[in-house]
C-alpha cells in the first residue's frame, strides 16, 4: 500500500533506532515500531509482530525524535524568499551594487537580507548607497535584524530624516523590519506554508515563533485554513503582554479559534540588549577602537523584573534576549529575583561565574550554533578583549543546563542538521574547529534539538507522542558531512506523514 503526505501509517517496518538516554534493547537492529492514536504502542524486532494496516517501510533508516528549532521569526524568515539574499556582499559598495540589481517587489520597495557589515573595509553610507539604487525605496537588513540600511527615498517614504548614514539601529531598525513584515495574509500565509514544508523535510515537527506581533490571530488564521505541517509555540512581547493577560493567555494554551491545537501559547519575549554584528550586545568590555560603547541596554533591570512578575503571575513563560555578558548577568538576576521559568535566549557571551547559574536557576538556555561559525572572525576581532567566554555551549552543558538549539531564522538557515554539526564540530567550510574546546556530544546536539531539550530529550518509546523522523544515517555517529547533508525520508507529526519523500 503506497502512502502519501497525510496519511497516517500503523507500522514504521524495518527502521533502527537512535536518540539520546536509550533503556530499549535493540542496539542498531531493525525494529518494527507500531502506532496507534498518534502514539507509539509498541516496539518489537523487525517482523516478531504481525504488520497490519499501513506499512511506512523504514529501509534501514535511523529513526530519531522529531525535531524542534527553539527560535525562530516566522514571517520574517518565510519572506525571506522574496528578498534579495546579502550574505556574500564582501563591503558596503558591493552590497549597494546587488540591491542596484535586484528587481523591486510589489508594493514597489527593492529588501536585501543578511549582510554583515563588521568586517567590512569600507563604511556603509547614504552616498554610497542612493549613488547605486536611486529613487527607488531599498532597505538592506542586517544578518542579525538589529540595524537596516536604507536609501534617501526609503527614508522618507518611512518618516525618517535622511542623516548621511541611512543606518538605523535597535528599535528604529526593529519597526522598519516590523512594517516591511506587515504584508497581506494573501502573501505571507502561502510563503509560511511554503517554509513548514521545508522544514518538515528536515524532520521538524515544531518551533517557536517570535515574531515582533500579536501572533495568536496569525495562527489561528493559518491553523482553519488548514496549516498542519508543524507545532507552533508562539512568543508575546512586552507591548501585548497586558493584553494577554486580560484576556486569560498562559503558556501552553491552544491558539483561541484555531481548528487544532497545533499552535500555542508560548512565553513573553524581552530583548534586553543588542547584537554583536550591530556592536550593541551589552558587554562588560569596550568594543575596539570605540572606548565608550560597551553596547545597549535596550530594557533597564527593574523593568525587566516588572515585566517577567507580572508575566509569571498570569502564568506566562520568559524568554529574555541577551547577548551579551552584562545583558546576560542581569536575566539571570531577573529569573532569580521573580521565579520565573523559561529561557535565556542566544546567551553568546556568558561570565564564567554565571555559567553555572543556568542550571541552579532552571533558566533554559535557547542558543543557536550556527551563529558561532557564522560569527567566529567577528568574535575574534570585536570581542577580543572580551573575558567572559563567547558561546558556551560545552559549558553550560556540563554545569547541567538545558540546551534548547534553534536557527533565529532568518539569522541563520532553519535547519537543525546545522544547528547539530556547529555544535558537534564548530566549524563550517573547510575550516578549523573555532574553540573546540566548547563543542558538545552529538546525543546532547540530538537532545537539544529535541522538544523539551538536552536535560530531558525526547524518547522513542511506548506511550510516546508519534512526533518522528526517518533520516539516512545515525545522528550520533554521522560525520560533519553526513550532519550537514542530512537526507529525511519522512517526518511524521503525532503519527501522520507530514513529509514523505
Amino acid at each position: 500500500m503506497s502512502l502519501a503526505r497525510g496519511d497516517r501509517p500503523d507500522v514504521i517496518a524495518g527502521a533502527r533506532l537512535s536518540g539520546t538516554e536509550r533503556t530499549d534493547p535493540f542496539l542498531d537492529e531493525p525494529v518494527d515500531v507500531h502506532l496507534a492514536d498518534g502514539f507509539i504502542v509498541d516496539i518489537a524486532p523487525a517482523g516478531a509482530l504481525p504488520r497490519r494496516g499501513r506499512v511506512l517501510d523504514g529501509a534501514g533508516g535511523w529513526l530519531i525524535p522529531g525535531l524542534w528549532d527553539h527560535h525562530v521569526h516566522v514571517v520574517q524568515w518565510a519572506l525571506a524568499a522574496q528578498r534579495e539574499p546579502l550574505g556574500g556582499a564582501t563591503s558596503a559598495a558591493h552590497a549597494a551594487a546587488i540591491m542596484a540589481g535586484s528587481a523591486p517587489l510589489a508594493d514597489g520597495r527593492r529588501v536585501g537580507t543578511g549582510f554583515r557589515d563588521a568586517l567590512w573595509r569600507d563604511i556603509p553610507s547614504l552616498e554610497t548607497l542612493d549613488a547605486a539604487t536611486g529613487e527607488v525605496p531599498t532597505y538592506l537588513i542586517n544578518a542579525d535584524v538589529h540595524s537596516v540600511w536604507l536609501n534617501t527615498a526609503a527614508l522618507r517614504r518611512e518618516g525618517f530624516e535622511p542623516d548621511g548614514v541611512g543606518i538605523l539601529r535597535e528599535e528604529p531598525a526593529f519597526e522598519i523590519s516590523r512594517r516591511l513584515n506587515a504584508v497581506a495574509p494573501a502573501v505571507a500565509d502561502p510563503l509560511v506554508e511554503r517554509m513548514a514544508q521545508d522544514a518538515a523535510a528536515r524532520g521538524v515537527v515544531g518551533l517557536v515563533d517570535l515574531d515582533m506581533a500579536w501572533n495568536e490571530e496569525a495562527w489561528a488564521r493559518r491553523l482553519t485554513a488548514g496549516f498542519d505541517a508543524l507545532r507552533v509555540d508562539f512568543g508575546i512581547y512586552p507591548e501585548f503582554l497586558d493584553r494577554a493577560i486580560s484576556e486569560g493567555l498562559q503558556t501552553g494554551d491552544p491558539a483561541r479559534g484555531g481548528a487544532s491545537d497545533l499552535a500555542r501559547v508560548g512565553p513573553l519575549k524581552v530583548i534586553t540588549d543588542g547584537s554583536l554584528g550591530t556592536r550593541t550586545a551589552a558587554t562588560s568590555h569596550a568594543y575596539p577602537g570605540d572606548p565608550h560603547n560597551h553596547g545597549l541596554l535596550t530594557v533597564d533591570v527593574a523593568t525587566l523584573v516588572d515585566l517577567m512578575t507580572r508575566a509569571t503571575a498570569a502564568g506566562i513563560a520568559s524568554a529574555i534576549h541577551a547577548i551579551g555578558d552584562v545583558a546576560n548577568s542581569h536575566a539571570l538576576d531577573a529569573f532569580a529575583a521573580t521565579g520565573a521559568w523559561g529561557t535565556i535566549e542566544h546567551a553568546q557571551l556568558v561570565a564564567h561565574a554565571d555559567i553555572p547559574r543556568f542550571a541552579r536557576l532552571g533558566v533554559g538556555a535557547s542558543v543557536q550554533p550556527e551563529h558561532a561559525i557564522d560569527d567566529r572572525d567577528m568574535t575574534d576581532a570585536i570581542w577580543a578583549e572580551q573575558t567572559a567566554q563567547p558561546y558556551p555551549l560545552r559549558s553550560l552543558a556540563d554545569t547541567g543546563a538545558n540546551l534548547l538549539f534553534g536557527s533565529d531564522a532568518p539569522v541563520s538557515a532553519l535547519d537543525p542538521w546545522a544547528a547539530m554539526a556547529a555544535a558537534v564540530f564548530r566549524t563550517r567550510d573547510g575550516r578549523g574547529p573555532w574553540q573546540s574546546h566548547q563543542s558538545v556530544s552529538a546525543a546532547t546536539a540530538l537532545g537539544a534539538s529535541t522538544s523539551r531539550g538536552s536535560a530531558d530529550p525526547d524518547r522513542i518509546e511506548p506511550g510516546a507522542r508519534a512526533d518522528l523522523a526517518v533520516c539516512a544515517h545515525d545522528p550520533l555517529t554521522a560525520s560533519h558531512e553526513q550532519l550537514r547533508g542530512m537526507a529525511v525520508a519522512a517526518t511524521l507529526l503525532q503519527g501522520r506523514l507530514t513529509h514523505l519523500a
